[in-house]
């Protein structure tokens, strides 16, 4: 960790010179970074201050954190592009843990080229972020500071190749993604077949987003890989001036067995509600319930399998453009007895997290 951040820092004050004689030629080239420190307090006291395996984003307890942290270099002259963004912080420890060397602190690495001179048509490849879901792993973007649940069990970056195309009024973008997996830089674990997905976002009015996602693929060695096929919606409405609302729905299906007909489901409702109390302070809360009765990807081995839901309050202030500070309260309460406190399994699990985030 330590010669990473020397690295970052070595690469930041290099990419910022360059830029900075570069910006006087062209302002194709862009530098820009980010920070997340967090504090998160679990009231189940995780004897190893981990968090629960289906938690990614701010997983430790009772220790200040950076969650995520990376410096940027983008390029875009209109007609080729690139990123490249090297990261450090719990999540990049628990997200790419499956990945090799260097591999683990690449948070963007990828280039395009514009393949139509007439429409907005891009061809891009490598590493960039997932086409799933409305929460990232950027918490800035996000209305409440953690993740809900089905956002931290699908993918939080991809690698592949994806064709996307934009209307000239900006209104529709569509993409079709070739994919080496769910959630996978490199394929390490004997599946030899690639996966894929399509996008469609579409911006109705400057109130109304929607947005329908999904991903086809196959998890597991050759011998016993089986089908999986994710389906992701959501759309986001902005009723008032101040206030704001946010609507998502996942539904998965995996095959129980190679060549069964069989499947596993997983559905995930999420509902988040964002007020705007003053120029510099907003507020939101939200509601999310997520089954996966067969652990199709959170296995619990209980009855009901994974059956939760989750409430969360927020609260935010900052007091600059670039800067916020977040305070949030969350539980989860399960149908099944499938968290621990004091040795002893129990329904729910309470907890507060605070962050203070700066991007520039």
């Amino acid at each position: 960790m330590k010669k990473f951040l020397i690295g970052a820092a070595v690469l930041g004050c290099t990419l910022s010179a360059l830029a900075q004689d570069t910006v006087k030629k062209s302002s194709n080239l862009n530098i820009s970074g980010y920070a997340e420190l967090y504090y998160g307090y679990d009231f189940n006291k995780p004897s190893n201050n981990t968090r629960p395996g289906f938690i990614y984003s701010h997983n430790r307890h009772n220790e200040v954190s950076a969650n995520l942290a990376f410096i940027k270099a983008n390029y875009d002259n209109g007609s080729i592009r690139a990123n490249l963004a090297l990261m450090a912080g719990t999540y990049a420890n628990a997200n790419l843990a499956a990945e090799q060397g260097v591999l683990k602190n690449i948070y963007e690495a990828n280039a395009g080229i514009k393949v139509s001179k007439t429409a907005n048509l891009w061809l891009d490849a490598g590493i960039f972020s997932s086409h799933i879901g409305f929460e990232s792993a950027i918490s800035k973007d996000c209305w409440v500071l953690t993740r809900n649940i089905s956002s931290e069990n699908t993918p939080y970056y991809e690698s592949g190749a994806k064709l996307t195309y934009t209307t000239n009024d900006g209104k529709l973008t569509l993409a079709g993604l070739y994919l080496n997996g769910w959630q996978r830089i490199n394929r390490q674990d004997g599946n030899s077949r690639p996966a894929g997905g399509v996008q469609v976002y579409y911006k109705a009015t400057d109130k109304i987003t929607l947005n329908y996602s999904n991903y086809l693929g196959t998890e597991g060695a050759d011998s016993v890989r089986v089908r999986r096929f994710y389906h992701n919606f959501y759309g986001v409405f902005q009723l008032t001036n101040k206030l704001g609302l946010t609507a998502g729905f996942d539904y998965g299906t995996q095959q129980k067995a190679k060549g069964s007909d069989e499947t596993n489901h997983i559905i995930s409702p999420v509902a988040i509600v964002r007020y705007q109390l003053a120029d510099n302070w907003a507020m939101a809360g939200r509601f999310e319930y997520y089954q996966d009765k067969n652990g199709m990807i959170i296995a619990t081995g209980t009855t009901n399998g994974f059956s939760t839901k989750g409430y969360s309050l927020n609260l935010d202030y900052s007091p600059i453009t670039n800067a916020v500070i977040r305070l949030e309260g969350k539980v989860y309460d399960s149908k099944d007895k499938i968290f621990i406190r004091n040795n002893t399994a129990v329904n729910n699990n309470p907890l507060i997290t605070a962050s203070f985030v700066v991007a520039f």
